[in-house]
């Protein structure tokens, strides 16, 4: 449906030649796939690490989105609803232990903690979980989420724009059914991809990184296959212009 022999306006050179991809959309669930045969795995090691957030880009860009005004912020709005939601679903009478998987900036659970969650922050980069102790001021472990031994379990886990990076959605969600309590509650943050394509191909919900970018069918199906059922869906365009889908998803016969 697209093609791309050079990265579009806005994505990362991660210095891929020769440069081919594709994107191919599914005529039935609308799901849209990237399509090339780069090799994404080594991208986000500590070079990437060291030129995106070395120095002081972290902290200031950590400080940056924090001290966003709330109509600014999809941090901000992001908060509100799945504490809202997920205290809901979970029949919190207050927040509870909170696992944000991928925290990157860690502006999630610094925001999450002072809602009152107990929070632990997971990075696969050591420097991210300092960060994240450091500036959020939560617990952190760095470590690859589906190696990680984790002690304990969790009301809410949280995937906020994490699982189109990764090969094996379905295996990293069905990992964290594994950690949840009783009433425990999956927050999932995937790209629009169905609402994206009507603006463009070029948009960044299709940028190289991102191996898949989804429909409501697809994240529905995605739930499905991981062994938990879809409590909800929502469709938002966040105040970056974002295309984004949310889902709140429990073990089956939880649902209320």
């Amino acid at each position: 449906m697209a093609g791309f022999e050079a990265p579009p306006p806005g994505e990362t050179d991660f210095g891929f030649t020769p440069y081919h991809r594709a994107l191919w959309q599914c005529g039935r669930c609308r799901h849209i796939v990237n399509v090339h045969a780069m090799d994404l795995e080594g991208i986000y090691d500590a070079d990437y690490w060291d030129r995106t957030y070395g120095g002081t880009k972290m902290a200031e860009t950590f400080e940056r989105i924090m001290s966003l005004p709330p109509e600014k912020s999809d941090n901000r709005a992001r908060v509100e609803r799945v504490d809202g939601v997920a205290r809901a679903m979970a029949s919190l009478p207050a927040p509870g232990d909170l696992l944000d998987v991928g925290s990157g900036l860690a502006v999630f659970p610094a925001a999450m903690r002072e809602k009152g969650w107990s929070c632990v922050a997971l990075d696969p980069d050591a420097r991210g979980a300092q960060h994240a102790r450091d500036r959020a001021g939560v617990q952190a472990v760095a470590g690859d989420f589906m190696r990680v031994d984790l002690d304990k379990h969790f009301d809410l886990i949280t995937f906020n724009k994490v699982l189109e990076h990764v090969l094996d959605p379905v295996a990293m969600l069905t990992r964290a059914a594994g950690f949840l309590k009783t009433n425990g509650v999956v927050y999932v943050e995937l790209p629009d991809g169905e609402g994206a394509i009507v603006e463009s191909a070029g948009r960044e919900e299709f940028f190289v990184e991102h191996y898949d970018a989804y429909s409501v069918a697809s994240l529905s199906l995605l739930a499905v296959q991981a062994g938990l059922q879809v409590d909800l869906i929502e469709r938002v365009r966040e105040p970056s212009t974002k295309y984004t889908l949310r889902a709140f998803l429990v073990r089956p016969g939880i649902a209320g």
